[in-house]
């Protein structure tokens, strides 16, 4: 277990949540006390045609030559849950002591299943060039997913083998038991009432576009006064240069036909990051590979939720939301192009 967690053991409520195979739910929080649901624990990430042979932990299963991890918990949150922590840690494999197997910036993601809809990211970032990094989200909004049996998926995008190591664990912190009498409020006061998964795509191109933009057809529950969109999005390119990494786009959302956002997803403060990334290198204009601004990321960070308020907008009833990004680079006569990460949920709260 790792350091993030083994400073946290102390206050875990319910110690068989953090192992087994997911099937019993993690109980007996008390209303002073956090839950810590650990679910990938040192899980190898790496691509391998025999992955799915591969000696995972119990419960855990491989998906996608390897680079994707699975298992499902079940989580019974605490009564007074007040906020809801998403935490993962990267770890590149070592290959020998001074270097790794994969020395290189990659796209990842934890994202919970939903049946029959979209996969929810939780927590979505980039690695650091051959370093360890440890990632914090606030999930509490999505509470209304995070009970129950939940289907959790952790992803480095990788291409060799061995590559990463990833811990993923829920952490469920409380307060003090609110002075009503004597009835603790669940789930916590910033949870939304409702989420709608709406969109999961790891590779937004120009053929994926080729028809017009994607789009979501959806019924806002009677009754909801407040609709916000969550939209996580990152900009890349299958050659690591120019466009769609580090030329950036407008990203547009659609309600019914009008435009309800416009925005270019952009970070130019890379530099920070430097420290986490161990394997950067000097450019010959020289600049470090890790430095440069990119479309909403940098190595070694995570991406945040572009949160859009739509309440003035998705009025109850049926509605169609359309997700277009503008002048993705083509397929050029190398066979590189420009492509997306985009994933996005509406969350609602009733009135």
């Amino acid at each position: 277990m790792r350091a993030w967690l083994d400073a946290l053991v102390a206050l875990v409520v319910a110690a068989a949540a953090a192992g087994g195979a997911g099937a019993g739910p993690a109980t007996g929080a008390s209303p002073a006390e956090t839950l810590v649901v650990a679910v990938f624990e040192d899980e190898t990430i790496a691509f391998s045609e025999a992955a799915p042979g591969r000696g995972a932990a119990a419960g855990v299963t491989v998906e996608d030559n390897g680079r994707v991890v699975a298992r499902t918990v079940a989580v019974e949150p605490p009564a007074s849950c007040t906020r809801i922590v998403a935490r993962v840690t990267t770890r590149p494999v070592p290959k020998d002591e001074v270097s790794v197997h994969d020395p290189w910036d990659r796209a990842g993601c934890v994202r919970l299943s939903v049946h029959g809809a979209p996969d929810v990211e939780l927590v979505k970032f980039v690695t650091a060039y051959g370093g360890e990094t440890t990632h914090e989200a606030d999930v509490t909004a999505l509470a209304p997913l995070l009970r129950g049996e939940c289907a959790l998926r952790g992803f480095v995008d990788t291409w060799l083998s061995p590559a990463w190591r990833m811990d993923f664990a829920l952490v469920f912190e409380t307060g003090p038991e609110p002075a009503l009498d004597g009835v603790p409020t669940t789930p916590p006061a910033d949870a939304a009432d409702w989420v709608l998964p709406l969109l999961y795509e790891e590779s937004v191109t120009t053929e994926r576009l080729a028809n017009g933009p994607v789009a979501v057809a959806v019924t806002v529950p009677p009754g909801t006064g407040r609709v916000v969109l969550r939209y996580l999005v990152s900009g890349h390119c299958t050659d690591g240069r120019d466009a769609d990494e580090f030329v950036s786009k407008d990203n547009v959302v659609v309600v019914d036909g009008a435009e309800v956002e416009r925005f270019r997803p952009w970070r130019d403060d890379c530099r920070r990051f430097r420290e986490v990334n161990p394997y950067t290198r000097r450019w010959s204009d020289g600049w470090w590979s890790s430095d440069y601004s990119r479309s909403g990321w940098c190595p070694g960070d995570r991406v945040p939720p572009r949160l859009v308020d739509l309440s003035g907008v998705l009025a109850p009833g049926p509605h169609t939301v359309s997700f277009h990004v503008e002048g993705v680079r083509p397929r050029d006569e190398d066979g590189h192009f420009g492509y997306w990460r985009v994933s996005a949920a509406l969350l609602g709260w009733m009135e």
